[in-house]
């Protein structure tokens, strides 16, 4: 699933996949632009966080951030996006990977903690479920 070698070994980090009560291509506009005017605001970062940018993308089943973590600039963040019934719930996974040296046992649990508190609490809040 993920390239690898001596150079520019990519590493899961961690992955979390659950349903999200919104349409596949909502939940994906919702990651795309998370501060789209008119939406529920949910990514709300901690002072030690920057907004992401969107690194990779295909409508509605992938998207790829950058780091939300500046002294991590080397994570990604990938969403996959699973089409459920016709206008109705979809499954996302978010998978956090790095090219960077691995981090510590607390770092790492803070960082997957922190995902899927955004992920799979606040956007999934914010549609209202």
């Amino acid at each position: 699933m993920w390239p690898s070698g001596e150079e520019g070994d990519v590493h899961v980090l961690g992955s979390r996949r659950r349903s999200q009560p919104a349409p596949a291509h909502v939940v994906w506009r919702s990651l795309r632009d998370p501060y789209e005017a008119g939406s529920r605001p949910w990514l709300e970062l901690r002072d030690d966080e920057v907004p992401p940018r969107v690194v990779a993308g295909y409508a509605p089943v992938l998207l790829v951030w950058s780091s939300l973590w500046p002294h991590r600039p080397l994570d990604q963040i990938r969403f996959d996006v699973t089409h459920g019934l016709p206008g109705g719930d979809c499954t996302l996974r978010w998978t956090l990977t790095t090219e960077a040296d691995l981090p510590s046992e607390s770092t790492l649990g803070y960082l997957r903690h922190r995902l899927n508190y955004l992920i799979n609490n606040r956007l999934r809040l914010s549609y209202g479920q």
